[in-house]
């Protein structure tokens, strides 16, 4: 299933995407795609709807966050060999664990807005995933059962602040709007190999990134079962799992986000998403 929601920020509906293409409304069925929803039970109970006789939306319009209630947003980095190679770090022999602050969620075509001063704006195509079972020490062998579904992020960064600026990673990845996430969340029964999906990023119509979850370090199942020894996860924690070279940093001489780039990204079978970049006005965030 490709589980979405719909309608303006903050007023979402539930749906789904048949096979045909078509948004269905899970309104009658669902308040709201929660955690709840995520678990085994919940999925189970969707699948066996008559998915032909649920409406059709015919303008849905804006997409959100595909499920709400989203709880820890946790993040990997230097999770690609080629990736660590072009920051000119060694890759690393433990997962690089690190947050994204819940207020950076966005829709998946939701403008990305850039910091007061933000200089140096960054890109990254990632594949997501979110837990639907609790887990907690985990064996590698059965990690994947934990995993309710996958989903695009970008994992939008200002290097200055990441960098440069003293103390942890996570002060330049959650900043408002730094992390589109969708458009959909599709269940694990249409995603057979996490570790076999192409991916890619535009900026402008320019290709920036290309790449290949199969040359991740450290794969999914490995990641559900190393996060699951230092924290508790919990049905609809969000999980972004690194990105494939080709990062503005990555760049001689770098290229940096700028207010009016288009970055346009996507990853076989989870979908595309967009977004324009706009400066900081406190009236729109507000």
């Amino acid at each position: 299933m490709k589980l979405l929601r719909y309608g303006p920020k903050g007023q979402e509906k539930p749906g789904l995407l048949d096979a045909d293409g078509q948004v269905r409304d899970l309104s009658n069925v669902l308040a709201d795609i929660t955690p709840e929803t995520l678990s085994p039970q919940g999925l189970a109970a969707l699948r066996a709807l008559d998915v032909a006789a649920l409406p059709v939306v015919r303008s849905p319009g804006r997409l959100g966050v595909p499920y709400s209630g989203v709880g820890k947003f946790l993040a990997v980095g230097l999770n690609y060999s080629d990736h660590a190679a072009e920051a000119g770090l060694a890759a690393p022999s433990e997962p690089v664990l690190f947050t994204k602050w819940e207020n950076c969620l966005n829709g998946p075509n939701d403008p990305v807005v850039l910091p007061k001063g933000a200089v140096k704006g960054d890109w990254e195509v990632e594949l997501g995933f979110v837990i639907g079972t609790t887990a907690r020490y985990v064996p590698l062998e059965s990690a994947l059962d934990y995993v309710a579904g996958y989903c695009i992020v970008n994992d939008v960064s200002e290097r200055e602040y990441q960098i440069e600026r003293g103390g942890t990673w996570d002060k330049g990845k959650g900043f408002d709007t730094f992390g589109p996430v969708g458009p959909w969340l599709v269940t694990t029964d249409e995603i057979r190999d996490p570790q076999r999906l192409g991916m890619w990023l535009d900026v402008n119509g320019v290709r920036r990134q290309t790449g290949n979850t199969s040359t991740m370090i450290f794969n999914v199942a490995y990641l559900v079962h190393y996060m699951s020894q230092f924290a508790t996860l919990r049905p609809g924690d969000l999980v972004t799992t690194g990105t494939p070279p080709g990062v503005g940093m990555g760049h001689k001489p770098p290229l940096y986000l700028k207010p009016g780039d288009v970055m346009r990204l996507g990853i076989d079978g989870l979908g595309e998403q967009t977004q324009e970049v706009v400066a900081y006005d406190t009236h729109w965030l507000d």
